[in-house]
């Protein structure tokens, strides 16, 4: 239950990664997460469900419907599907079974 966010083409530009999405995670105020993002507010968990995707992700800053990470090594496609699949299905909170 819960609906996929929709997330543009990412932009990549070095060691950063750019995810424009349909829908606003936060405010105009921006909130920022280094490797460990404890906070329980949706901008928090959805940083944790970034960096659980991949483990080269070592910053997560989140404003609006923006999400922008910096990744040590840069980005390769599988890195950058991983991510965006994180985003996508972050207010999917199970799945519903076809019957």
């Amino acid at each position: 239950m819960g609906q996929m966010i929709k997330v543009e083409d990412p932009t990549v530009v070095g060691d950063v990664a750019l995810f424009s999405t349909d829908r606003g995670i936060t405010g105009q105020a921006g909130e920022a997460f280094g490797r460990t993002a404890d906070d329980d507010s949706f901008p928090g968990r959805l940083a944790s469900a970034v960096f659980a995707a991949d483990d080269a992700v070592r910053h997560v800053f989140v404003a609006s419907n923006q999400v922008t990470t910096q990744r040590d090594g840069g980005w390769e496609e599988a890195a950058v599907s991983a991510v965006t699949a994180a985003i996508e299905r972050f207010f999917v909170f199970y799945e519903e079974e076809p019957g």
